[in-house]
């Protein structure tokens, strides 16, 4: 490797290439700065290569073979499909950047002090000199002591990557990633079990909201063990064996192969050398940031995984557009009381806003209103009629304040209640626009107007 004698001065450096990273440094590029991105693996981070994209492609995929009903699935083309996509996905990364004239290297950034990163090349290392710094280094799946990752104990990233569909699979955790990976796999014909340490799967979400998804999975034979606590594992070669507790009791379940889903852990440790700089955490290890993402040292920045609130693309796509507004003298910062939750379960599970527990819980008066996938036309059509939109809003004013969806494109219309919520839209403004028929949106036209029918009956 050559010594240390590339020296490039920017502007703006960015430490991580995915929805943040790339956000901030297109943003910061139109705005006239010079940048600079590094990335240590493959340009797009986890999202487009071992996350967000592949994943959905796999569902994609076996939401298909559900559709055709075939016996066997050929999951070699399965696989060569998404990976497709994820190559289409990260080379668009690659172009755009190319296109902004953003420098781009690849390596691992190492800061030597608050002004300079080294990054360790392939070939050569690199010093860049920046007047600003964005992290953007993004997290990795939590591996716990008894279940290290290898052999038959898998992380997500393993799980999207595996060449055959496993004849069982046990998934311990049943948050979002647990559930669309062990729903996946169960439709593409694994016996699946899933073992969730709280009282339901997807904890954080209304249980109402949750039924439809326990249903479709037990109609896919996928045992769902809550109260369940994941002791050791005994692996073979051609099995595991998992020891768990449920409530206290022991049990055991055995499987080909184990998926780990309890969580991520934000890349701030390692070789970044934040400690080197004085970067301050907390004990998670998340950077500490102000409104406008600042960290402690005033032209650092931080967003995405390694800040708190929800790891999601696009919050971290959003906090990159606040930072680059900031680094163009502009007046910005995060506001996060409309980030859309998306579980790509099936059905799909959306939130955004306040549910009625939480504005309960705030002393807020609401009124909702609940329209059913099971009256629509085109629900019916798709054979998708399970499921509901429930809209909760201010009882005096019937500003909209939340919105909780379960059914088929619930991803999507999420969009248009998360819309509302953040120019202030009232149930009146959303129950007097014209949705066009036959369409899902229409149950969200219909919920808007039982809330009114609903709050207006009381007050009269």
């Amino acid at each position: 490797m050559k010594d240390e004698n590339e020296v490039k001065q920017v502007d703006v450096l960015i430490i991580g290439s995915g929805p943040g990273g790339y956000t901030a440094a297109k943003r910061a590029a139109d705005g006239g700065l010079h940048v600079a991105i590094v990335e240590r693996d493959r340009i797009g981070g986890v999202c487009t290569n071992v996350g967000c994209i592949p994943s959905k492609a796999l569902i994609a995929e076996a939401h298909r073979f559900e559709i055709r009903a075939e016996s066997n699935v050929d999951f070699a083309t399965v696989q060569s499909f998404k990976q497709a996509i994820v190559d289409k996905q990260s080379n668009g990364v690659s172009f755009l950047l190319k296109s902004k004239y953003i420098i781009t290297l690849h390596g691992e950034a190492s800061f030597i002090n608050d002004h300079e990163v080294l990054v360790h090349g392939t070939e050569s290392n690199t010093r860049i000199r920046f007047q600003h710094c964005i992290i953007a280094t993004g997290s990795r799946p939590i591996e716990l002591k008894a279940f290290p990752f290898g052999g038959r104990i898998l992380s997500s990233t393993d799980a999207l990557e595996l060449n055959q569909v496993p004849e069982s699979l046990i998934v311990i955790g049943g948050g979002y990633i647990g559930i669309e990976l062990g729903q996946t796999y169960a439709k593409f014909g694994s016996k699946v079990t899933i073992l969730e340490g709280s009282n339901q799967i997807l904890p954080g979400f209304e249980p109402d909201l949750i039924r439809p998804v326990v249903r479709k999975l037990q109609e896919k034979n996928v045992d769902i063990v809550t109260g369940a606590s994941a002791d050791r594992a005994e692996q073979s070669q051609d099995q595991v064996i998992v020891h768990y507790k449920e409530n206290g009791n022991a049990r055991q379940v055995k499987a080909q192969y184990v998926l780990v889903t309890v969580g991520r852990h934000p890349n701030t440790d390692g070789n970044l050398g934040l400690e080197r700089i004085g970067i301050e955490r907390t004990e998670r290890g998340l950077i500490r940031v102000d409104e406008q993402c600042r960290t402690n040292i005033p032209h650092i920045f931080a967003i995405g995984d390694i800040i708190a609130g929800p790891a999601l693309a696009h919050k971290a796509s959003y906090e990159a557009k606040v930072v680059a507004e900031v680094l163009m003298k502009r007046r910005a910062k995060v506001d996060y009381k409309v980030i859309p939750l998306v579980v790509f379960s099936d059905p799909e599970v959306a939130s955004v806003g306040l549910s009625e527990t939480e504005a309960r819980t705030q002393a807020i008066e609401v009124v909702t209103g609940r329209s059913s996938f099971s009256i629509n036309g085109r629900a019916l059509a798709l054979q998708a009629g399970e499921g509901y939109v429930k809209i909760v809003a201010e009882k005096e004013t019937e500003r909209i304040l939340g919105a909780q969806i379960v059914g088929a494109e619930a991803s999507n219309l999420i969009a248009e209640l998360t819309l509302a919520i953040e120019m202030g839209a009232t149930l009146e403004d959303v129950a007097l626009t014209i949705h066009a028929h036959p369409t899902l949106g229409e149950i969200v036209r219909e919920a808007a107007e039982a809330a009114i029918a609903k709050n207006r009956a009381k007050t009269s």
